[in-house]
């Protein structure tokens, strides 16, 4: 089996075991800076605001991409900018959900497994988009960097016709970064009522 299929097959049961791994250490511990001054509080705002990005971001992406992914080569709105949007932003909501948590260590797991395994994803889907667009692909390779928006290059058309129906399907695994914020609320509440039992204490 190829590289390629390997890790597309593999991203999302990773994701998503990441994200229950995630859980359960949230679930059983407390933040080592909630109380603390206000460094928890501060974490918890920064947090909403990365989230608050990256959840716009996310939708900003999807209303582009959703029915045109695997027929068209799409270089405009956020994909103007840089070639992976949708991870770029994915990133900024995930280290936003861990300093929610009031935490320094989650945030630094997340950029750790993202520097390690996205990489691979990313380059397989470089291939894919090759073997489907060829040159165009490489032009638009050749101008637009991989992961970090160079702003400067922004462009959208004045029109863009949606597919309200793929729109409204992926709309919502958009907005998952922002239900996780009231999770953690909860969590948080009846870590402090006694309700949920603490194991440890996460920096």
């Amino acid at each position: 089996m190829s590289t390629r299929s390997v890790s597309r097959r593999l991203r999302i049961p990773l994701s998503r075991g990441l994200a229950l791994a995630l859980a359960i250490v949230i679930l059983c511990s407390s933040s080592y800076w909630d109380g603390i001054s206000i460094a928890g509080d501060v974490f918890f705002l920064a947090g909403c605001v990365l989230v608050g990005i990256g959840t716009l971001g996310r939708l900003w992406c999807t209303l582009f991409v959703a029915g045109y992914k695997s027929r068209s080569l799409v270089t405009v709105g956020p994909y103007s900018i840089c070639r992976n949007p949708l991870y770029f932003f994915s990133l900024l909501g995930a280290v936003g959900i861990g300093l929610a948590a009031r935490s320094l260590l989650i945030p630094a797991v997340v950029l750790v497994l993202f520097a390690v395994y996205y990489p691979i994803v990313i380059r397989s889907e470089q291939r894919r988009l090759l073997s489907l667009h060829g040159d165009d692909f490489l032009d638009y390779q050749r101008r637009t960097p991989a992961f970090l928006p160079r702003w400067s290059l922004f462009k959208e058309p004045e029109s863009y016709a949606v597919n309200p129906r793929l729109y409204r399907k992926h709309m919502f695994s958009a907005l998952w970064f922002i239900w996780l914020l009231g999770v953690l609320e909860v969590v948080r509440a009846c870590h402090q009522a006694g309700l949920l039992p603490v194991w440890f204490r996460i920096y």
